[in-house]
């Protein structure tokens, strides 16, 4: 068996100076980057995910109330919906796409540009255990380490390389983390409230 890293929605709008940025997005780029560089052998795969918008009906909103609406981000074809230039992505396998014309926040719905979706990928290169990093952790990072444990991954979120939107929703997170089973290392990056 064998083990991934899952790198979520490190993206230029989820970054500072993006659309829906998230403070610290920029440096835990760089982390993840400095990370993969200084343990070349930690992971037998690396793969990542994207929100990856066309038209996700309600999803975005004007005066969106940043629970279940947001401002337009990563919306393909702008540089926003980009990896940012702080993450290294040489030892990225592929890409899972998510959210075209719906709301999604797992990387588990999500596919690769063959329209394998992340389970099976993971599974068809006897990967048993997964490392979660990305943005954010109260969001996405949440709905794809919960899947992943769902889905019978051996699963850790290393929250130094995480950045969050909010207190209150990462406390939610990380007791969700804890209920599904899943270690978690560090702390997240967190503006205070």
């Amino acid at each position: 068996m064998s083990n991934a890293l899952i790198i979520v929605d490190v993206q230029k709008d989820f970054c500072e100076g993006g659309s829906l940025a998230v403070a610290g997005g920029a440096g835990v780029a760089a982390g993840i980057s400095r990370l993969l560089a200084a343990e070349p052998d930690r992971w037998d795969h690396v793969v990542a995910t994207k929100d990856y918008h066309i038209d996700p009906g309600t999803h975005f909103a004007e005066s969106p109330d940043y629970v279940s609406t947001w401002p337009r981000h990563c919306v393909v074809g702008t540089p926003g919906s980009e990896f940012h230039p702080e993450l290294a992505t040489d030892r990225i396998e592929a890409i899972f796409h998510k959210g075209e014309y719906a709301a999604a926040y797992s990387g588990f719905e999500g596919n690769a540009d063959d329209g394998e979706g992340l389970a099976d990928w993971l599974r068809r290169r006897g990967v048993d255990r997964v490392d979660v990093v990305g943005i954010a952790t109260d969001h996405c990072v949440r709905a794809t380490a919960l899947d992943a444990a769902r889905e019978g991954f051996a699963t850790t979120v290393l929250l130094d390389l995480t950045a969050a939107v909010a207190p209150d929703t990462t406390d939610v997170a990380l007791r969700a983390f804890e209920g599904a089973g899943i270690t978690t290392i560090g702390a997240p990056v967190i503006q205070a409230a």
